[in-house]
């Protein structure tokens, strides 16, 4: 993956992006940023788990994560098989951009 310029405040705990998602633009999705992780996917569990495991973190998303790769990290993120190097990634594109 190259480095680009991405809009950090736009991406989620799961590393995906709020810009542009359709879930979001059809109002299905409040984006889980906004909305303190409770969004009507996870609404019967009491909130998005991955939200709610970066912020008690401190991680704006998973790659930035002290425990990063956490053991459960797969089971959590399930839709992306490969999430690990999709975070890393992203974790190494945040870094270069702020210079850290």
């Amino acid at each position: 993956m190259s480095e680009r310029q991405v809009d950090w405040s736009a991406v989620t705990p799961c590393g995906e992006c709020c810009t542009g998602c359709k879930k979001k633009e059809s109002g299905f999705c409040k984006g889980c940023i906004e909305s303190g992780g409770s969004c009507k996917e996870w609404e019967q569990s009491g909130g998005c788990p991955i939200y709610r495991c970066a912020m008690e973190h401190h991680a704006s998303f998973c790659g930035l994560c002290p425990a990063f790769p956490c053991n459960d990290l797969t089971e959590k993120i399930s839709w992306n098989p490969h999430i690990v190097e999709h975070l890393s990634a992203l974790a190494r594109d945040f870094r270069k951009q702020n210079q850290i």
